[in-house]
């Protein structure tokens, strides 16, 4: 009956449901891209605050290591360090996008919006990429904590 009328389609439920589902998709990954990327300036953030952290503390990683600490401790409170502030944020914006989400499914109650799903799996394992990230971004001012030789880090001003 349509067929002369281009500007106009029919499709039954199904056909409907898969169309919004395309377009939902769609946007999902675009935020999924946009989170990657996010995730790449927080990967530099953390590397670049580690290693300014590292050179702010010259003299007291001399002072530690001139009491006692070795190499792998130094290595090791760098690294947790990283692991930290890698996880505090993860869960910081799990728990903020969290309540936005919950912010937004209770504005748009009157469109027809009224569940709310945590993909609860997914956030876990943004966590725990968190603090596999942690350790990643820590290695480069780890080994130079541990490399700094402990007289001229104590002789450092």
């Amino acid at each position: 009956l349509l067929a002369d009328s281009p500007e106009v389609s029919v499709a039954d439920r199904s056909e409907f449901i898969a169309q919004q589902t395309r377009s939902v998709d769609i946007i999902l990954l675009m935020v999924q891209i946009l989170l990657a990327l996010a995730i790449l300036i927080a990967v530099l953030g953390i590397v670049n605050t580690l290693a300014l952290s590292v050179l702010e503390r010259t003299r007291e990683l001399g002072l530690l290591r001139a009491i006692g600490l070795d190499r792998g401790q130094t290595m090791r409170m760098v690294t947790v360090e990283a692991v930290v502030i890698a996880v505090f944020g993860a869960l910081l914006g799990v728990v903020v996008g969290a309540s936005l989400g919950a912010a937004v499914v209770r504005a748009l109650q009157d469109q027809g919006i009224t569940d709310l799903a945590l993909p609860w799996t997914q956030m876990a394992t943004y966590l725990v990429l968190a603090g596999v990230v942690g350790v990643l971004a820590a290695a480069l001012p780890a080994i130079r904590a541990a490399r700094t030789n402990v007289l001229h880090a104590i002789a450092y001003e």
